[in-house]
C-alpha cells in the first residue's frame, strides 16, 4: 500500500497502547514516516508528561506548536504541542468572549476545580481542540499520543457519555461534535500499540474490541513493537557454526553461544506465538517494529522505526473499501 495514502486515509491517528510498550516512540515513528512522504504533522501529546522531545532532541513541549522538523524539498514539516484540559479551556472560554473570567480563573486557582467538575469535562476539552485543529485545515495529519490503554478507552467515550448525560448547552454540543470526529473513519481513526508478549496482547484485543463496541471509532492496523528478527543458523550446534565460520571456540566460548542462541530461539518461538494468537483473535493487519538494541531512542533510533514502519504499511495490500471524503 501506498504510504501516502495509508497515512491520509483519515485526518487524526490517535495511537494508544499499554504502558511501556512504546506507545509515544511510534507516535513520533508515525510523524516521522509522514513527514517523508511530505505531509504536514502536528503530534499532540495530552499528558504533558511523555518523552517526546527527547526522541528528536527537542525542547520540551508547550501548548504552542514547536517544529521537530523543517520542511524542504519533499519533506513535510513536524510540529508538536500539548493539549492539556486547563489550556483547552482557556481557549474555549477566550474564544467565547470570555478573556476576562479565563484571567479569573487562573489567578484565583479555580482552574483546576472547574476543568473536573463534571466527569468526563477534562476528556472532552481535550477532544474538543483536537477536533478544533483538526478542523482548522493547517495539517494533513494530527497525530494524538494517548493516555495508556485503560484511560485510553475512558477518554474516547467521554464524548457519547457527556452527551447522554447533559442534554442541552454547549457541553452537549461540543460533546456532539467530537462524537462526529471520533465515529468517522475519514476523520480518525485508532492504532493500537503493543509488543509481542502475552499480558500486552491481552490488553490490547480486550481494548480494540472495547473501543469498537463502546465508542465506535475505527481501528487502524495493530502496530506491534519490539519484534525481534528470527536468525538463520541459531540452530546449529556451536561446532558447526564455527566450522562454518571459520572460527575456533574455547569449550566456555562455545557454551555461551549456545546458551545466547537457545535464549534467542525461546523468546523468537513465544513472539511468534503471540503474533499468531492476535492474528486469530483480532482481524487486524500487524505493522511489525523491529526491537532497536539502545538505552535512549534518539533521532538516530527514531529513523530506523520510521523506515521500517514505511516497510511495513507498502506490505499492506491495497484497501477495497476507502472511507468516502466528508462532503462540503
Amino acid at each position: 500500500m501506498d504510504p501516502k495514502q495509508f497515512l491520509t486515509t483519515s485526518g487524526v491517528i490517535i495511537v494508544a497502547g499499554k504502558g511501556g510498550v512504546g506507545k509515544t516512540a511510534v507516535s513520533a515513528a508515525l510523524a516521522m514516516a509522514s513527514s517523508s512522504v511530505g505531509l504536514r504533522t502536528l503530534i499532540i501529546e495530552v499528558e504533558g508528561k511523555s518523552g517526546l522531545a527527547s526522541l528528536f532532541d527537542s525542547e520540551q513541549l508547550s501548548y504552542s506548536d514547536i517544529q521537530l522538523i523543517a520542511p524542504r524539498l519533499g519533506v513535510g514539516e513536524v510540529t508538536a504541542r500539548t493539549v492539556l484540559p486547563e489550556d483547552a479551556l482557556l481557549d474555549y472560554l477566550k474564544d467565547h468572549g470570555l478573556k476576562r473570567i479565563s484571567g479569573r480563573l487562573v489567578s484565583t486557582g479555580a482552574l483546576d476545580v472547574v476543568a473536573t467538575a463534571v466527569p468526563g469535562i477534562s476528556d472532552i476539552l481535550v477532544l474538543g481542540k483536537i477536533k478544533q485543529l483538526e478542523r482548522s485545515g493547517k495539517y494533513d495529519l494530527i497525530i494524538v499520543d494517548a493516555p495508556a490503554a485503560g484511560h485510553a478507552i475512558t477518554f474516547l467515550r467521554s464524548a457519547s457519555g457527556l452527551e447522554d448525560a447533559v442534554k442541552v448547552g454547549p457541553i452537549n454540543t461540543q460533546a456532539k461534535d467530537v462524537l462526529g470526529l471520533l465515529n468517522d473513519p475519514a476523520r480518525c481513526r485508532v492504532v493500537l500499540v503493543t509488543a509481542p508478549e502475552e499480558t500486552p496482547v491481552n490488553e490490547l484485543i480486550e481494548t480494540a474490541y472495547s473501543l469498537e463496541d463502546e465508542v465506535g471509532v475505527s481501528l487502524g492496523p495493530v502496530v506491534v513493537n519490539g519484534v525481534l528478527a528470527e536468525l538463520r543458523g541459531l540452530e546449529l550446534s556451536t561446532e558447526q557454526a564455527a566450522t562454518e565460520a571459520g572460527i575456533s571456540l574455547t569449550a566456555a566460548e562455545a557454551e555461551h553461544l549456545a546458551d545466547a542462541a537457545q535464549f534467542r530461539l525461546k523468546r523468537t518461538a513465544l513472539q511468534r506465538a503471540q503474533l499468531d494468537r492476535m492474528a486469530q483473535e483480532l482481524p487486524l493487519a500487524q505493522l511489525l517494529l523491529p526491537y532497536v538494541f539502545t538505552t535512549q531512542l534518539g533521532p538516530e533510533g527514531m529513523t530506523t522505526l520510521a523506515d521500517s514502519l514505511l516497510s511495513a504499511i507498502r506490505d499492506l495490500p491495497e484497501p477495497t473499501n476507502l472511507p468516502e471524503a466528508p462532503k462540503g
